[in-house]
């Protein structure tokens, strides 16, 4: 079993981190289709596809949420599956992968049951208005009823590019976007069910990727099988993976919070329109942010297998590559961004005042995106070496005690507020990059240096 994955820590760095993060890049782009060609059909409904754009984009802190529970136990099992691995110890990592399945079934349900009763207040808290809350409600009362899809999509799918199959983790992805391509138009418009026929596009889809996984994670190719002996929820299992992946689930769910801060801020100052604008800015965002993550999954397998095999070089190479690939990325997009940001805009909506209004919302929002990936290197990183506490304190300082408050506090100092909240972004990107780097430098030396002792 040991020779079977052990081309982790063999194979050369470069090769390997190819081999992995392309097709983890691919799966996370796939995956950001999901919900982003549903933007771009909602927004181009005839009449009132601005207003259902809206009210869809306002759905979306709900939708990181379900997605940040995902990633609370799967960012933090997998890294600990492989980190097992590395020391020969699959049976234990077997432990993590059918706890981990277990305590995701529990988690859909309590999700799915808060979604359909409650759903209605949440995205009226959550920066809905008269005008766009029943196209939010149409979305969400579908989505709902696919919570459980969407969690074993995201989290089991994390299980296999954790084992070094990142081909089959992208076509997990692959298969369900494509299929939500096919199906978004012809329920929008063939069987005129607007907002829900997105929503209920995206739950199918999600259902024919969880098939595909689960069978995978079943079958006899994996390396790590999904076994019912394992299932049985074990707090010594369960509690360090949820530890470790407390920072993800704090940079996922806290998007989810500052969403909402912006929502309620801009339909403050600026109204629907800058709302809406708000959607495409995110969703542009969170193609940046996508590849990036991409590229931390592709070298989370090598970092974690090499860090638990003790191989200090390895770990170095892995990091160090990963930091200019991302940096690079981000980068060309902030370059492309600031000189084409109508191209990016006039792809979710023709509204000429939102095109108008979202062109130059766009340059400010984006602003701080070029530096951006050192922050996810190095939050990816603390993740594949197991270092919770310092992942969790990056990821608190970004949203918390920087982003959040800037909010607020920026439009008190312009005297266009609406620009003003958009500029809370880049600020708190140059401040929490500055600081993760820092303290990067600092935890990284000490990893190193235990791994000399030992």
């Amino acid at each position: 079993m040991e020779k079977e994955n052990n081309f982790l820590g063999t194979q050369p760095v470069g090769k390997l981190l190819v081999q992995l993060a392309v097709p983890a890049i691919t799966a996370q782009v796939i995956n950001l289709l999901y919900n982003m060609v549903d933007r771009i059909y909602i927004g181009h409904m005839p009449e009132n596809g601005a207003l259902a754009l809206t009210g869809v984009g306002v759905c979306m802190p709900v939708i990181m949420i379900v997605s940040a529970f995902a990633a609370l136990i799967s960012m933090g099992g997998a890294p600990r599956a492989s980190i097992f691995m590395g020391k020969g110890e699959n049976e234990e990592a077997e432990k993590v992968l059918g706890n981990c399945f277990a305590l995701q079934l529990v988690i859909s349900a309590i999700l799915t049951a808060v979604l359909l009763f409650w759903n209605r207040e949440l995205l009226l808290m959550f920066g809905a208005s008269e005008n766009t809350i029943s196209y939010a409600n149409a979305y969400m009362n579908v989505y709902a009823v696919g919570t459980v899809f969407v969690q074993l999509t995201l989290g089991m799918n994390a299980f296999i590019t954790a084992q070094g199959f990142a081909k089959t983790g992208m076509l997990s992805v692959l298969i369900g976007a494509v299929c939500n391509i096919i199906l978004d138009p012809i329920f929008i418009y063939g069987l005129d069910m607007g907002v829900q026929g997105a929503a209920l596009a995206t739950i199918l889809s999600q259902a024919v990727s969880a098939v595909w996984v689960l069978s995978f994670l079943m079958g006899k190719k994996t390396v790590l099988r999904l076994r019912k002996k394992n299932m049985g929820l074990s707090g010594k299992v369960v509690f360090p993976c949820m530890a470790l992946g407390l920072a993800p689930f704090i940079m996922q769910s806290s998007e989810s919070v500052i969403m909402v801060c912006f929502n309620s801020s801009l339909l403050k100052y600026g109204g629907d329109l800058a709302v809406g604008a708000m959607t495409i800015l995110t969703s542009v965002i969170q193609f940046s942010m996508m590849p990036m993550q991409g590229l931390g999954q592709g070298a989370q397998p090598i970092t974690s297998y090499n860090y638990g095999a003790g191989n200090k070089e390895r770990v170095q190479k892995t990091f160090k590559l990963l930091l200019t690939c991302c940096l690079i990325f981000s980068l060309v997009l902030w370059g492309l961004v600031m000189l084409f940001p109508g191209v990016f805009v006039k792809l979710f909506t023709p509204d000429a005042s939102m095109v108008t209004f979202g062109k130059w919302a766009l340059r400010i929002y984006a602003a701080g995106m070029g530096i951006f990936g050192a922050q996810i290197a190095c939050q990816m990183t603390f993740v594949a070496l197991g270092k919770a506490l310092s992942s969790v304190l990056v990821a608190v300082v970004r949203k918390f005690v920087l982003l959040l408050p800037l909010i607020y506090v920026m439009p008190l100092f312009f005297e266009n507020k609406t620009m003003a909240v958009y500029l809370a972004e880049p600020v708190a990107d140059i401040l929490a990059v500055t600081f993760t780097v820092c303290l990067f430098r600092v935890q990284f030396k000490k990893a190193m240096k235990a791994l000399d002792e030992s």
